[in-house]
């Protein structure tokens, strides 16, 4: 259902059935389509509430019919993520698509998000189907073992996936390192087993100076 046209481009084959996908993002489609904008923090009562409660401003729209949708947002580089039962956390600016049947909401994260100054939660996907995120640059997926945790800069973080604990720490950043920012300075542990996407260019953040 969901393929690349090149890095920047997603492209979704539909026979009567839906994609949600972030509100905007469609850039072409042939057939017969039909859309309806959706609310993009989670389904029914609980994800009105907790939208109202983190401020989130994300939009999703629905795309249901017969032929062929292009997706596109601000030639982002597009990553295909496979669910089997299992959730992905992803930034909401990073969600592009995800198949109609896969459950989207919200997950708090503690002092990560706080940081960022983007709210306390994540967004959820879970299921079994396909979900499609961006970056800014092609991402690097890495892996996370119990022998081998993960620190990350929050700038670069975009999703992870699998049996992780996200940990929130302050201490020497990478930018710190090199003599750049300054403040307190945060991180992102990961502890477990599953995989972290990493973009290669920070997004605009406060963790550096908080």
């Amino acid at each position: 259902m969901f393929r690349l046209q090149g890095s920047k481009v997603l492209a979704v084959d539909m026979t009567g059935d839906a994609v949600k996908a972030k509100n905007g993002s469609m850039v072409a489609y042939d057939g017969q389509m039909a859309f309806k904008k959706m609310s993009g923090g989670g389904e029914g009562l609980r994800g009105m509430v907790t939208r109202r409660l983190t401020g989130e401003q994300m939009t999703v729209m629905e795309v249901r019919g017969q032929g062929t949708c292009w997706f596109a947002d601000r030639a982002s580089e597009i990553n295909l993520v496979t669910l089997q039962g299992d959730t992905l956390y992803v930034e909401s600016s990073n969600l592009l698509a995800a198949d109609s049947g896969l459950r989207t909401g919200t997950s708090f994260t503690g002092m990560r998000g706080a940081s960022q100054g983007n709210g306390l939660f994540t967004t959820t996907v879970e299921g079994h189907g396909q979900a499609a995120i961006t970056s800014d640059g092609p991402a690097v997926v890495l892996r996370v073992s119990p022998q081998f945790p993960l620190t990350v800069d929050p700038g670069a973080y975009v999703a992870h996936q699998g049996n992780v604990r996200q940990s929130f720490q302050s201490g020497v950043t990478f930018r710190t390192l090199m003599g750049e920012g300054g403040g307190e300075a945060f991180q992102i542990r990961f502890e477990g087993d599953g995989l972290v996407y990493v973009q290669p260019s920070e997004r605009n953040t406060i963790a550096g100076d908080v």
